[in-house]
């Protein structure tokens, strides 16, 4: 277990220098939300005007003003390439990103010399639209009257919804009880945001360095997922017998082997899901992070779950492997790769951080003391 406070563009570095060699890389860099970090984040640029509320300044910094989403590091081809030359031939990325400029990520990470392999999706029911009321702003530019229709309701109807809103530097400012008004303009009910309920991730892999994936995995241990260590289980995958198109099987070992397989449990997929309906239990099931298992004073905001990042690290790091996350935030990751049994290798810049999830790796028991 390495855990390194500094930039991961140096860091890395020396780690080739040193001819460190890692099995995956699992990370959740920063997703750079802000668009005006593009004009005024980039290193060497001039700072953001203060404006009349200093909005500009502190968007420039990033995701709720923090500097780490700032810059483009997550955009950035050279970013990726230390990754690459650390990872063995085969080794697989695993990195989230935002919905809306995944591609940005993506094409650098193919740029860096990466093979685009899939596009995994972490979907999730909770989550709220961060979308402008077109219909009260246009009302409040005109100055037209809107109707008080009274407070938010929860769905039951019998008690009223209160939020916190004013938010400085991810702080409460002010507490109340939203009302619901109403417009008759034809922009009424026009918004410019959806929900968001999916992050989608990166798959990459490593170019192979032998002929052949077998002799790729014989030699290096890379280059392959671990599929039947990530099959969907329980109850609500009964074992059945599935019949092909046209209801007759070929042979009576197709039947068999199609048994066995529904034994084992349903073959992962690209979509992960965090509290759907009940047609989604084929798929792996995890919902975001809870307040418990983030702790009181873990002050990162974008905590990804345990069971989430033990299920990606256990995908794509063979036996006994090293996980690397270049950007290792409150730990997760970490987390989830020694209480898988795998090595780990984290680095975050921000010492505010870095020392979160020192402590929260510290307290993780690895699966292997739990196993004889």
């Amino acid at each position: 277990m390495l855990l390194l406070n500094g930039d991961c563009i140096e860091e890395m570095q020396k780690l080739i220098d040193d001819g460190v060699q890692v099995d995956s890389v699992v990370t959740d860099p920063p997703y750079h939300l802000t668009s005006i970090v593009k004009r005024f984040g980039k290193e060497d640029s001039a700072p953001a005007q203060f404006g009349t509320d200093g909005a500009y300044a502190r968007a420039s910094k990033g995701f709720m003003g923090k500097e780490w989403d700032g810059g483009d590091i997550a955009f950035r081809p050279e970013t990726w390439e230390l990754a690459l030359k650390l990872l063995k031939p085969g080794g697989h990325l695993l990195a989230f990103s935002a919905s809306r400029n995944y591609h940005r990520m993506a094409v650098a990470i193919e740029d860096a010399g990466f093979e685009i392999r899939d596009q995994m999706m972490w979907l999730y029911g909770s989550g709220f639209p961060k979308s402008t009321n077109v219909g009260k702003a246009v009302d409040k530019k005109q100055g037209n009257d809107r109707e008080d229709l009274g407070n938010y309701k929860t769905p039951d109807g019998n008690q009223e919804l209160s939020t916190y809103n004013n938010w400085k530097d991810g702080e409460e400012q002010e507490r109340r009880t939203p009302r619901i008004t109403k417009g008759n303009s034809e922009y009424e009910g026009w918004g410019t945001a959806l929900k968001p309920a999916h992050e989608p991730i990166v798959m990459a892999r490593k170019p192979l360095s032998e002929k052949s994936i077998v002799d790729n995995v014989l030699k290096h241990g890379t280059g392959g997922l671990n599929i039947d260590g990530c099959r969907i289980k329980g109850k609500d995958n009964p074992v059945k017998w599935t019949k092909p198109r046209g209801g007759i099987w070929k042979t009576d070992s197709d039947a068999k082997a199609e048994l066995v397989e529904n034994k084992k449990g349903r073959f992962p997929a690209n979509v992960m899901h965090g509290g759907l309906d009940t047609e989604w239990a084929r798929y792996f099931y995890c919902p975001k992070t809870s307040k418990a298992e983030k702790g009181n004073d873990n002050t990162h905001p974008t905590v990804k779950p345990q069971k989430l990042m033990k299920y990606l690290c256990r995908m794509v790091t063979p036996k006994g492997g090293t996980v690397l996350d270049p950007f290792m935030g409150s730990g997760s990751t970490g987390m989830a790769a020694k209480d898988e049994g795998f090595e780990f290798i984290g680095i975050e810049k921000e010492k505010e951080y870095f020392d979160i999830a020192e402590a929260r790796i510290k307290v993780t028991s690895p699966l292997s003391e739990f196993m004889e």
